[in-house]
């Protein structure tokens, strides 16, 4: 029998193994990574009914092949990269089996950015400092521990496992996202907003920004009004998952899971985090506006969603 293992044929532009995150390490510069977009990373493995820190591929793009070195159940969720099996199309948000010998196709993104592909019991991988999440730039984790993305050739094991006998499962629409419908993001301001000036805040509140091609898992930059910042440097400190800096140019730029740990720019605030996954599916030229956030509310609603999902 072969080894119970997804065998890479071709990763697209970039495909990286994630976990929920690497945490605990920040006062030694070293960023939390994981999933960009853990709605759907969450419920990819909840389909599967894994473990809530299962590792999973995370595919930007697409433009991807994997296949099955044994038979094994799996679940797609987050942008529409056209998946299919042996020429079928397989549907988004759900569970599906891939047979041994079998390939699946990822095409071009239709709808979103970033698939999330998880494994019955999640893909075994080890862990490198606490987690199994790729950070390229800092060369962490991954399945060398060198921060590499998936290449043609690599084997991915996982757990041997039954196929399962019920229908697939698929999530309800109330739950599914749309990529395509504008980008209105609530921000929580921070200490350093009450040093913007209130053209500033106008400029921040009612522009519409587009997302820069030069947008990474590390942050996102935009283009549109600028928005001055009240000084240009300030002493380096902390920075938060979210946090909307302004260096000089007075361009925002909205920092994801694979920030640096400490900056000097003064921060608008954070964008909510039960925003974030919505950011992390919008594509180079795409629209994005602000607005106020409510902090209790916002922190509410992000508690019962990782409630829900048992983190």
């Amino acid at each position: 029998m072969s080894q119970p293992a997804l065998l890479v044929e071709k990763p697209g532009p970039l495909s990286l193994i994630q976990d929920f995150g690497r945490f605990g390490l920040a006062h030694i510069g070293v960023t939390q990574g994981g999933p960009v977009d853990d709605y759907a990373y969450s419920w990819a493995n909840h389909l599967l009914d894994n473990p809530v820190n299962s590792s999973v591929i995370e595919i930007t793009l697409g433009n991807a092949i994997f296949k099955a070195l044994e038979d094994c159940h799996l679940a797609i969720c987050g942008g529409d990269l056209n998946a299919t099996v042996d020429d079928a199309p397989i549907p988004n948000w759900s569970d599906f089996c891939l047979k041994q010998g079998q390939t699946l196709h990822f095409g071009l993104a239709k709808n979103g950015l970033r698939a999330y592909l998880a494994v019955k019991g999640g893909f075994h991988i080890e862990k490198h400092l606490g987690s199994t999440s790729t950070v390229v730039r800092e060369s962490l984790g991954g399945l060398d521990k060198k921060g590499s993305a998936l290449k043609t050739g690599d084997v991915l094991p996982f757990y041997s496992h039954p196929l399962p006998t019920n229908k697939p499962k698929q999530m309800t629409f109330r739950f599914k996202p749309n990529y395509n419908l504008p980008i209105q993001l609530r921000v929580i301001e921070s200490y350093q907003c009450d040093d913007f000036s209130l053209d500033a805040k106008e400029a921040f509140y009612s522009g519409t920004f587009t997302i820069s091609p030069n947008s990474d898992r590390m942050g996102y930059r935009l283009g549109g009004p600028t928005v001055e910042p009240p000084y240009e440097r300030m002493l380096s400190e902390g920075i938060a998952l979210g946090s909307i800096q302004l260096p000089s140019d007075g361009n925002p730029i909205i920092l994801l899971n694979d920030h640096q740990t400490i900056g000097g720019y003064p921060k608008f605030g954070c964008v909510a985090r039960i925003d974030l996954p919505r950011l992390a599916q919008a594509k180079p030229g795409q629209a994005v506006s602000f607005i106020k956030g409510d902090r209790e509310g916002l922190q509410e609603v992000w508690c019962q969603w990782a409630q829900y999902f048992g983190y």
